[in-house]
């Protein structure tokens, strides 16, 4: 039986919170101690970084995509298990979709909220199933889900909408939303 793989979109930057770099260093070991793949956007800093090593340093699989023109800024994690490199973020965006089972999303800025919104978009299109996990560390997200009930509020999307996400409150708690997701 194949192993589960694991998306995590989260930032290239560590946060100010603490908390978010050791929700990430959890999703890492976690990941890992269950025997799924990590699928990420294959860069060493922030909390991509951390998630990426603490899966490695716990034994786990790694599977990183990155676009050419972001391998010096992200500085691209070359000791990954698979390491892909493409010409585009769409190309990244793509690839990461396509091997991966679930989707976890951590604290994060722009290209996360990109990333999250494009699979809630396809979702919506009726193009895949796959679950979709916001880790909701220290209400990080808060505002987030706030925007969205306002979105189906204003009627600008149904109340379906809230029902191609779910939130959780930790990395614990996505270990075991994702176990009940993928068994």
């Amino acid at each position: 039986m194949r192993s589960h793989s694991i998306c995590v979109y989260c930032g290239s930057r560590p946060g100010s919170d603490p908390a978010y770099l050791a929700d990430a260093e959890a999703l890492g070991v976690a990941l890992a101690e269950e025997g799924w793949r990590l699928v990420y956007g294959a860069g060493d800093v922030g909390l991509m970084g951390a998630v990426a090593r603490a899966a490695q340093k716990a034994g786990g699989e790694t599977f990183g995509v990155i676009p050419q023109h972001l391998v010096a800024w992200e500085v691209g994690k070359t000791d990954l298990t698979s390491y892909v490199v493409t010409e585009t973020m769409h190309e990244r965006k793509k690839v990461m979709f396509m091997n991966c089972d679930a989707v976890v999303v951590l604290p994060g800025g722009a290209g996360s909220l990109d990333e999250l919104f494009e699979v809630l978009t396809w979702r919506q299109l009726g193009l895949h199933k796959k679950p979709v996990f916001l880790v909701n560390t220290n209400g990080y997200w808060d505002p987030l889900l706030t925007l969205m009930q306002h979105v189906t509020d204003q009627g600008f999307a149904d109340d379906s909408l809230h029902g191609y996400y779910t939130t959780v409150p930790d990395t614990a708690a996505a270990r075991a939303a994702l176990r009940r997701a993928l068994s």
